[in-house]
This record gives C-alpha cells, sequence and structure tokens, in this order.
C-alpha cells in the first residue's frame, strides 16, 4: 500500500467511528429488454399498465421501446435498494403477459434494424425531443445497438462529510463546491485507470446471438453453435467495439481531468458540425432525423464508463447543472447485466463497487495525459476481448504487468479501505465481498462471462436458448415472490398518475417543436455560473 493511501485510511478512522465515512448514497438503474416466448426482441408497446414512460420515476425505457428501465431512489443501504429493484421487477412481471425480461447485456434473437423499435414518449414537445434523439442514434449508429442493456450504479458521499474531508486534506482555503467536484474528478481519473478490473470481475457478455450482427464477425469471435458467436476469454462484448463505441466521439479526449475541461469539451460537441450527420440532415421535409448535426445531440449521447452528474432543474441541461454548482455524484456506467441473478446486480458486487471507489477516492489520482489516456483505451479493450487469457499483460506506465498479478496488488490496497467501512456495519460485508470475488484473479472460469462461456460450450447450447431459459427461471421466480404491500399500491398508484402527468404536460405546451427545440438548444449553449 502506497505511504499516501495509508495515511488517508488512517485520517479518515475517525471519520469512520463516528459512523460518518460508510453512509454512501446509491441508487442502482437496471436494463432489461422485453422478449416474447421464443426469446425475439418483443415487438408490442410499453404496457400501458406499466404507466407513462415519460412520467413514471421508476419504469421507464431507454433507447427502444422493447428496453425496460428501472430506477432505484437513493438508499443508504445496500439491501434496501435491491428489495425496491426487486419488487419494481416483480410488478412487472405481473402485467408482462407471456413476455420475459431478457436477463443478459447483450440482446435476443433481432430481425435486422427495424426490429428494433424506437421509443415513443408522447405528442409533447419533451416527450418528442426524447424520440428524435433516439432516431438521430438510429442514423448515427443504427437500432440494434440500442437493444444492449446493463446496470447503472449511481453513488454519493453524503454531503456532511465532505467539509470534515476538506478539513482533514488542509484545503479549507477552497469553496466546498469546487472541493467536492475536484475530489470527485480525483475519484473519476482512477476509475478510469483502474476500470478494467470491473471488466474482469463483472464482465458478463462473452456471447451474442449472430442476429445482432449485420456484417461478418470479427475475428476475436468463434461459432459455438449455429447462431452464437463467443470469445473464447472475452468478458464483455457489450463493452467492445461491437457495443456502445464511437469512433467520432474518440477525438473528443475526455480524461476527466478538471470539471471545466469535461463541461466545455461536451459544450463544444454538442455545437460542432460533423460532415457525415449534415449529410444525413436534421428536419427534412417535416421528418425530423436527429436533433441536430453535431458531434453530440446532446450530452447524453457522450458513451463512457462512468459520468459526473448532478440533478439537473427546469431549464438546465446536465453541464449547466454541473457548471453551476458542482458534482453531485457518479455514475459507473461499464457493468454487464449479471444474467445468474435476478436483479441484474446482488449485494456482494455492490459492497465491492463502493470499496472500490472509495479506494479511488482516497488513492493519489494525477491528471491523465493523452499518452496514459490513450494506453487506458487499450487497457480496456484487452480485458475487453481477452480478459480471461492467463497470459494477459496491461500496461502500468511503461511497463506490462500480467492481470492477476495487477489485481491483487489492488485488492491488498482494497482491503484497508473495506475494513474502514465496515466499521459500523454488522459483521464485515465489504471484506466478505473483496473475500468472495478474490478467487476470480486466479480462476477465470469463477467469472460471469467464464461461467457463461463454460455452459455454452459443455452444455452445447445456443446463446439463445441458454438465455431463455435462464429467463423463464427467473419470471417464475419473480411472478410467485410476494411484494412489499405498500410498493405495490405506490406502483398501482404512479400507473395512473404518470399516465395523467404525460397528459398535462403534453397539454401544457404552446410552441411548436422546431421553436421548443432553438429555444432548448439557445439556453443549452450558455454557461451557467451561479445556482
Amino acid at each position: 500500500m502506497s505511504e499516501a493511501l495509508a495515511t488517508a485510511i488512517q485520517r479518515m478512522h475517525g471519520l469512520a467511528r463516528q459512523g460518518r465515512f460508510g453512509r454512501l448514497r446509491r441508487g442502482i438503474e437496471k436494463e432489461g429488454l422485453r422478449v416474447d416466448g421464443a426469446g425475439r426482441i418483443a415487438q408490442t408497446p410499453h404496457p400501458h399498465s406499466l404507466g407513462s414512460k415519460l412520467a413514471h420515476p421508476y419504469i421507464t425505457t431507454d433507447y427502444s421501446e422493447a428496453l425496460l428501465e428501472y430506477i432505484t431512489p437513493v438508499y443508504c443501504r445496500p439491501d434496501d435498494a435491491l428489495a425496491f429493484l426487486g419488487d419494481l421487477l416483480r410488478y412487472s412481471y405481473r402485467q408482462l403477459g407471456d413476455e420475459l425480461i431478457w436477463p443478459a447485456s447483450m440482446p435476443s434473437r433481432l430481425d435486422g434494424n427495424d426490429s428494433v423499435a424506437i421509443a415513443d414518449y408522447g405528442t409533447s414537445n419533451v416527450g418528442t425531443m426524447k424520440h428524435v434523439y433516439r432516431k438521430g442514434l438510429d442514423v448515427r449508429y443504427g437500432r440494434i445497438m440500442q437493444s444492449i442493456a446493463g446496470v447503472h450504479y449511481n453513488v454519493s458521499l453524503p454531503e456532511n462529510l465532505w467539509p470534515m474531508l476538506r478539513e482533514l486534506e488542509g484545503r479549507d482555503g477552497e469553496s466546498l463546491e469546487g472541493y467536492r467536484s475536484s475530489r470527485y474528478f480525483d475519484l473519476i481519473r482512477n476509475f478510469r485507470r483502474h476500470s478494467w478490473l470491473l471488466l474482469y470481475l463483472f464482465g458478463a457478455s462473452p456471447a451474442l446471438d449472430r442476429s445482432f450482427l449485420t456484417g461478418p464477425a470479427p475475428e476475436h469471435l468463434e461459432a459455438l453453435g449455429e447462431h452464437t458467436l463467443a470469445g473464447r476469454y472475452a468478458t464483455s462484448l457489450r463493452m467492445s467495439d461491437l457495443g456502445y463505441q464511437n469512433k467520432v466521439q474518440e477525438q473528443l479526449k475526455i480524461c476527466f481531468n478538471s470539471l471545466s475541461n469535461y463541461v466545455g469539451t461536451l459544450r463544444h460537441a454538442i455545437s460542432t458540425p460533423w460532415p457525415d450527420y449534415q449529410r444525413v440532415g436534421v428536419n427534412v421535409d417535416g421528418d425530423w432525423r436527429q436533433l441536430n448535426a453535431n458531434i453530440l445531440q446532446i450530452e447524453n449521447e457522450y458513451y463512457s464508463d462512468i459520468r459526473p452528474k448532478r440533478v439537473a432543474r427546469h431549464d438546465e441541461t446536465p453541464t449547466q447543472a454541473l457548471e453551476a454548482r458542482g458534482v453531485e455524484y457518479i455514475e459507473v456506467r461499464c457493468l454487464d447485466l449479471d444474467p445468474f441473478t435476478p436483479l441484474g446486480i446482488d449485494e456482494t458486487q455492490m459492497r465491492f463497487l463502493d470499496t472500490f471507489l472509495m479506494w479511488c477516492l482516497l488513492s493519489e489520482s494525477p491528471w491523465i495525459p493523452d499518452e496514459e489516456c490513450d494506453r487506458l483505451d487499450d487497457n480496456r479493450r484487452l480485458v475487453v476481448e481477452r480478459g480471461r487469457d492467463p497470459e494477459l499483460k496491461l500496461s502500468v506506465g511503461d511497463r506490462q504487468r500480467y492481470l492477476r498479478d495487477w489485481g491483487h496488488d489492488i485488492f491488498t490496497e482494497l482491503e484497508g479501505v473495506a475494513e474502514l467501512l465496515d466499521t459500523n456495519e454488522e459483521g464485515s460485508p465489504h471484506r466478505d465481498a473483496l473475500a468472495a470475488l478474490a478467487p476470480r484473479l486466479d480462476a477465470p472460469e469463477l467469472t460471469p462471462s467464464g461461467q457463461l462461456y463454460a455452459q455454452l460450450v459443455n452444455e452445447n447450447k445456443e446463446y439463445l436458448d441458454q438465455m431463455r431459459e435462464l429467463a423463464e427461471q427467473q419470471a417464475a421466480e419473480l411472478r410467485e415472490a410476494p411484494m412489499d404491500r405498500a410498493r405495490q399500491a405506490l406502483f398501482e398508484q404512479l400507473v395512473e398518475t404518470s399516465h395523467q402527468q404525460q397528459g398535462d404536460i403534453e397539454r401544457a405546451d404552446h410552441e411548436d417543436f422546431a421553436t421548443f427545440l432553438a429555444h432548448y438548444f439557445e439556453r443549452a449553449g450558455k454557461p451557467l455560473s451561479v445556482a
């Protein structure tokens, strides 16, 4: 353990004994593709009985009409977040009839681009903007990419902890907002340096159905059966070039060195035209093909394994919210759905993520120069495609290290952070999580990607059949499990109120969409300097 990290942990012990250090706030966003009984992407609209996907606070859709998205409230206890997520899924299954929720990140059987319906959010300007944004994603990347699912993990430190950390670090001269944002960016840079470890431990998409591809299979994939392609050592094809990656965005070179750099780069991207997108057109004879022809239509189009976030106010863009009031929380975006658990994530993973993120915060985090940024991208690509290869080496500065050796060193440092987080817990859940996951470093077959790949090979099954069986098992379990009665009543009420809210939004519009969009981008281009 480095001297700086040991010192940081030692300084935290007093706060931990006061119960202030471990009270992280966390929320989960889980996506899941609706499929029919044969394992094909559902062609039905979002069920009316799940509420309005525009206005419901907990159940919506992501990019495509069939891609459900569940959003939990923020909780201090991981099991509370999981309980809420579980009831969202139980409630959904009571409304889905014969349809299933696909348990994996890479999608079920598709039938070309048109089989992935673009999500429809109604006739309001806000709803139309969400729909046109997704049409823009279609013309830029195709709809098939919009059938991929994952888990987003949102984490923040309690607000009353930041002044104490600032004092402990002797940075009282900084504004609290500036200090908090600076420290979150420290965390993010260390996350970027080491997110390959999460891809290795939790990657769960080593295979896909051939229908996902529109061209020839990449060389690093092999045929397993008639309809299945897989990477022998792959961990997360979702995070590979097959998934949410974008060659145009690579020029942005966002390495998260400061809030001002991050906001400025994104603002530049949403205001800078791109020739290929200009050729597509924006509003062609009344047909809105995309929101604009710029590098990014809006900030959300920027794909990254982690994002700094701030809840935006009315008439405020995400970057304006960050600029005005600083970073509020971080969103981890590189997590595959774990197909072997009905919720796609479990408490062991959450406890590990909390430990890992706090380690990223407490460790030294120098700025990332461009050459290191490229090296980090190479490391992630190698782990995505070959992470379970026992001979895989990654770049650490100007040298190469075996993945497992580097991983063991990180786990050693994580132990001190886990002990800190366990100070006021019953038992030792964070240290238990490390103990449960550490064997994966020396035994790649224990990882979710290793387990899934072995099942496909040993049981001689197609990816479609393997995932459909899991979906059916999980559906039976979730349909039969009892729900918290208060949450069930809440969800039933939200169906009605969310539809009413969508109607209210649609009736409140008093300008046409073109005018609404022009006003939106006029506001978006103006920096906000005050809260």
